[in-house]
């Protein structure tokens, strides 16, 4: 299995990013999509996650209503659009994928709950 993110860059607060994660060896419609995001010194946080075989969304409390996640399947991608971002969202962002079975709700905020990581893509977002 491998998961590929990408999109992330340097942007003006207030302005928009859309992240991408790329999956092969694993079908993103079967399995729970979190991201996450990383600072240098801190433990990774939860960002948001879709949940398998719906698309049923949940979002931390710092980025619901600016942050959305989508999934297409055709293509086997998950993304992330980020809106109104801000100097806090700068960090490490990672999309991960659940193993098999279907993991309650409270699991999917821990990072532990998720069998495959992406490598991260950097979003600085500068004030």
């Amino acid at each position: 299995v491998q998961l590929q993110a990408s999109g992330g860059g340097l942007v003006q607060a207030g302005g928009s990013l859309r992240l991408s994660c790329s999956a092969s060896g694993l079908t993103v419609s079967s399995h729970s999509m979190g991201w996450f995001r990383q600072v240098p010194g801190k433990e990774r946080e939860f960002v948001g996650v879709m949940r398998k075989s719906t698309t049923s969304t949940y979002y931390s409390a710092s980025v619901k209503g600016r942050f959305a996640i989508s999934r297409d399947n055709a293509n086997n991608r998950v993304y992330l659009q980020m809106n109104s971002l801000r100097p806090e969202d700068t960090a490490v962002y990672y999309c991960a994928g659940t193993g098999m079975g279907n993991p309650i709700l409270s699991s999917l905020y821990r990072p532990s709950t998720y069998s495959y990581w992406g490598q991260g893509t950097l979003v600085t977002v500068s004030s």
